[in-house]
């Protein structure tokens, strides 16, 4: 490319004019070859804006835009005064791409895209679909910004693969960032990410958490979409700092000895004007069919899959945060309407597949690329899936007709125990089989269990607060339900505040309730999630085979009648056994006899009615001598009393 166009600037620094050159390219012809095949998975270095060194030290940004079907394509920002007509960029070619260099601007420059299509007469900025950096919502430029930081977590991205294996122990506290803690002496603003680092940290350490999980930190218009409605596929939001900033939160993390797991989501964005919609006058990046291309429950666009620049856009954006930000792990969100054509749908209002069907085939290619392109370049990461159907093998490897992914959420057991734990535990026998059903399927994908931040929201009342019962019935309601996740297979899930009994909804615009642990039934909730987590981490009989049927087995699972179930949680690496006996009911039980497969002193580890956790006190006084009497099929059996609405781990250590 050859040239330059000369404008006046009246930006705020200086009114000397800004030159654009089209002498410079990040793009190689094999970029646009990759691009326009779908198959470009770091667009992040080479469209966008990007700083440049230049001789003398001048300042100099390259630019860069997919925008094909513009008549005419021109930066606008501080530095030129947004000025349409100062800075224009150049086709390249016939790769549907616009790109210049501007002189005279450098880190911490505002900009858009003003974009002139040549359709119907349509013109808009447009905030950069690559931007690094965003103003802080309500305003919506994008700014020059670089990724320069020098991260500290060397050792960690060394050994990270066996903190994110099957095999390890994976427990997750779910975090919204901008209402984990406010500081109300200063209008009740949110925590910074720099200042979240040691505190966040602090705490999941304490708590036994092995993982957090941020909802969606990519840049999103409006807060009360919790980031779900993303506009910055690769930029964090502003409103707890810059770049750099949530890079030292992240890095903090991991010199903790803690993993992060980000939000993503790929299957929808907002119809903002200066997103990504209509983004040079057409459907460019979702379909222009609404019956394909908008979301009819969240008046949101649907991404057009089928077209390979949307692949590259989306793979990259994926690979950006594990690339720049060293996430370990990706949970994207809502599968299932990747996955099928009339999701949220009624008859009529969806167009089939080629074969007649409701499968959204485009979609279910993009998932196997984009796991395919994951584990590729970064094999010690896991993708999760919130898939809320049956669809077959979605945590199994594309190569055997999987999706690909490392984890799958079991909404179904969330669902069900819920649903259980809402009874009165009068009825709760009418319903023994929620309790056991999972099991059925519980090894056919790498689950993990959910109690998230859906949850606790729109009326559907905190964990707590689904409890039946007096006060204590409901904590020690809450207790149980812990105490029945951590011991089912699978990885663990909890969302913020659940951890020591937020009594209310979690509400976006507040603080959780952290005043609630000035008294001691709170405490004893928080307590026993700690001492849970130091079970499952600490046992690998607990976690090491979690996605094996090998690691469980069924003492007994059909006395409805006194909503009691027992099970056994097994590792391969040791001999020791845990067992786990649940009494769904306030009714103490005296010497009820349970099936054990070995003799020997079994100790009571936990015990969710002890005193110290907010219960009566009711136990085994430490461990129990298992009988040679045969019971449940056992050579064993074990005399046990079974607190009122208790959970009861037991361990024995011989082989």
């Amino acid at each position: 490319m050859e040239g330059n166009h000369t404008g006046r600037s009246g930006g705020p620094t200086s009114g000397t004019p800004v030159q654009v050159r089209y002498d410079r390219s990040l793009l190689t012809d094999d970029d646009l070859y990759l691009f326009n095949q779908g198959t470009h998975y770091a667009l992040y270095d080479k469209l966008g804006a990007h700083p440049l060194k230049e001789a003398g030290d001048s300042k100099a940004t390259y630019f860069a835009v997919w925008a094909p079907n513009a008549e005419e394509v021109s930066v606008i920002g501080d530095f030129n005064n947004w000025d349409k007509a100062s800075c224009p960029l150049r086709r390249r070619r016939q790769s549907g791409i616009w790109e210049g260099v501007v002189s005279g601007v450098d880190k911490g420059a505002l900009y858009k895209y003003h974009v002139a299509s040549r359709y119907a007469g349509y013109h808009a900025d447009k905030a950069d679909p690559l931007a690094f950096h965003s103003e802080v919502p309500p305003r919506r430029a994008s700014i020059v910004w670089d990724l320069e930081y020098e991260w500290g977590d060397r050792d960690w991205m060394a050994n990270r693969r066996q903190r994110n294996t099957r095999n390890s122990p994976i427990a997750i506290y779910e975090v919204h960032l901008g209402s984990w803690r406010r500081v109300p002496e200063e209008g009740n603003r949110p925590l910074t990410y720099r200042e979240l680092a040691p505190r966040l940290a602090e705490y999941a350490l304490d708590m036994g958490f092995t993982h957090i999980e941020f909802l969606p930190l990519m840049e999103h218009p409006f807060y009360g979409s919790w980031g779900y409605q993303t506009t910055g596929y690769f930029a964090p939001t502003a409103r707890y700092g810059a770049p750099q900033d949530l890079m030292f939160l992240i890095d903090y993390l991991h010199q903790q000895g803690i993993s992060v797991i980000l939000d993503w989501v790929p299957s929808h964005f907002p119809t903002d004007e200066h997103g990504i919609g209509f983004c040079d006058g057409t459907h460019l990046y979702e379909h222009a069919d609404p019956r394909k291309g908008l979301h009819p429950e969240w008046d949101s666009f649907i991404f057009n899959y089928a077209r390979h620049e949307v692949r590259s856009f989306l793979c990259s954006s994926a690979l950006f945060w594990l690339d720049k930000y060293h996430a370990d792990g990706l949970r994207v969100d809502a599968i299932a309407s990747i996955l099928y054509l009339d999701y949220s749908r009624k008859e009529g209002d969806w167009i089939p597949n080629a074969y007649g069907g409701r499968e959204n085939l485009e979609g279910i290619d993009f998932l196997r690329q984009l796991n395919a392109a994951v584990y590729r370049r970064f094999p010690d990461v896991q993708t999760i899936a919130e898939e809320s159907t049956a669809w077959p093998l979605v945590s199994r490897p594309t190569y055997v007709g999987g999706l690909g992914f490392g984890f799958k959420w079991d909404m179904g057991w969330m669902h069900d125990t819920l649903e259980y734990f809402s009874k009165d535990p009068i009825h709760r026998k009418f319903h023994h089989s929620r309790l056991t059903f999972r099991l059925l399927y519980a090894f056919r994908e790498n689950f993990i269990l959910p109690l998230s931040h859906d949850e606790v929201v729109y009326g559907k009342r905190s964990l707590l607060d689904k409890m039946p019962g007096d006060q204590w019935q409901r904590l020690a309601n809450l207790r149980l339900l812990f105490g029945y996740m951590y011991a089912q297979p699978g990885k663990k899930l909890l969302f913020m505040g659940g951890e020591f009994g937020q009594r209310r909804e979690w509400y976006h615009e507040e603080s959780l309730d952290w005043h609630l642990l000035e008294y001691p039934p709170h405490l004893g909730v928080q307590a026993w999630m700690r001492d849970l987590n130091r079970l499952y981490c600490g046992e690998s009989a607990m976690h090491e085979l979690d996605c094996e049927p090998a690691g469980f087995e069924w003492v007994d699972c059909d006395d409805s009648e006194n909503s009691v179930i027992s099970l056994l949680r097994k590792g391969s690496s040791t001999g020791t056994v845990v067992l786990a006996v649940y009494n769904f009911t306030p009714v103490p039980r005296l010497g009820y006899r349970v099936g054990a497969p070995r003799g020997g002193f079994w100790r009571e580890v936990l015990n969710s009615d002890g005193k110290e956790y907010g219960g009566s006190g009711l136990g085994n006084a430490g461990g129990v001598n298992a009988s040679p009497i045969p019971v449940h099929g056992r050579p064993y059996s074990l005399n046990l009393t079974l607190p009122p609405l208790g959970a009861l781990f037991l361990r024995s250590d011989t082989g």
